[in-house]
C-alpha cells in the first residue's frame, strides 16, 4: 500500500511539472508574439502606435528646442530632467525589489509545496521561479539605466548652437536628428524598463502555480494592446506626418533609430 501511495506521489508531481512547463511554455509564445507584431507595427506603420507617435513628437519638440536653444535652453533642460528622475525612480525601486527577492530567496521556508496545489512545488521549481523574477528585475534596472545615460547625454546635445556652428542647412538637420535620436533611445530604454515592470506580474503569480501565470498574461497582453495601439488614426501627428513637405515618412521619424 506504501508503494501505491508513493507510486500516486510520483505521478501527481509529473502531471504537475508537465503542467507547469505547459503553461511556460504558452506564457512565452504569447509575449513574444505580441511584441513581435508590435515591432512590426512600430517600424512599418509607426502612427499606428503610441511608441510610434511619442517618438515622432519627440523629434519635432527636439527640432522645435534647437530653433532657438537660448530662448529654449532652460525648457529643454528642465524636461530631459524630469525624465532623468522618472527613470531614476524606476531604476531605484527595480535594484531594491532584486534585493528583496534575493533576500527570500536565501531566507524562504523549507515547505514551500503546502501553500500551492498547482505546479512544480520543489524547492529547485521554487529556485528558478525567484531567480527569473530577480533577472526580470536586474534588466529593469539595466534598461533605466540606459534611460538616465541617454538623457544626460541629450541634455548636454541639445543646447549646441548648431546654427553659429553650420551655415549649411543640411548639416543642422544632421545635428538636430542626431539629438532627437539619442532622445528616443532614451524613450525607448524607458519604456522597455517600464514594460519589465509589467512582466514582473505573470512571473510573480508563477510562484502560486501556473495557471494564475497564464490568466495574468492573457489579461496583461489585452492591456497592453489598449496601452500600445493608437486608436485615432487620424490623429494631427499623423497628419502632420504626411503633409511635411513629402520629404519625410513617418517610417524615418517614428522608426527604431
Amino acid at each position: 500500500m506504501d508503494e501505491n501511495m508513493s507510486m500516486d506521489i510520483d505521478m501527481d508531481e509529473n502531471v504537475s511539472m508537465d503542467m507547469d512547463m505547459k503553461m511556460r511554455e504558452s506564457w512565452i509564445l504569447t509575449m513574444v508574439a505580441y511584441h513581435i507584431w508590435l515591432l512590426h507595427r512600430i517600424i512599418k506603420h509607426p502612427t499606428t502606435t503610441v511608441i510610434g507617435v511619442n517618438a515622432i513628437s519627440r523629434r519635432f519638440w527636439v527640432h522645435s528646442m534647437m530653433e532657438d536653444a537660448g530662448k529654449n535652453g532652460v525648457l529643454a533642460v528642465q524636461t530631459l530632467r524630469n525624465n532623468i528622475m522618472a527613470s531614476t525612480v524606476l531604476a531605484s525601486t527595480a535594484i531594491m525589489l532584486s534585493s528583496l527577492i534575493a533576500l527570500l530567496m536565501t531566507n524562504s521556508a523549507d515547505d514551500k509545496s503546502a501553500f500551492f496545489e498547482l505546479g512544480d512545488g520543489s524547492k529547485q521549481a521554487f529556485s528558478i521561479k525567484y531567480f527569473s523574477i530577480l533577472v526580470c528585475f536586474m534588466v529593469v534596472f539595466l534598461f533605466n539605466v540606459q534611460s538616465i545615460r541617454c538623457y544626460s547625454h541629450a541634455s548636454i546635445l541639445i543646447n549646441l548652437p548648431f546654427k553659429k556652428m553650420y551655415s549649411d542647412q543640411r548639416h543642422r538637420n544632421l545635428t538636430a536628428e542626431y539629438v532627437a535620436t539619442t532622445v528616443n533611445k532614451g524613450g525607448y530604454f524607458w519604456s522597455l524598463g517600464l514594460r519589465g515592470f509589467y512582466f514582473s506580474l505573470p512571473l510573480f503569480l508563477w510562484l502560486f502555480g501556473p495557471i494564475p501565470m497564464i490568466l495574468s498574461c492573457f489579461v496583461l497582453v489585452f492591456m497592453l494592446y489598449f496601452l500600445d495601439v493608437n486608436l485615432q488614426l487620424d490623429s494631427a501627428i499623423g497628419l502632420l506626418v504626411e503633409d511635411r513637405d513629402g520629404n519625410e515618412c513617418g517610417t524615418e521619424l517614428g522608426g527604431l533609430n
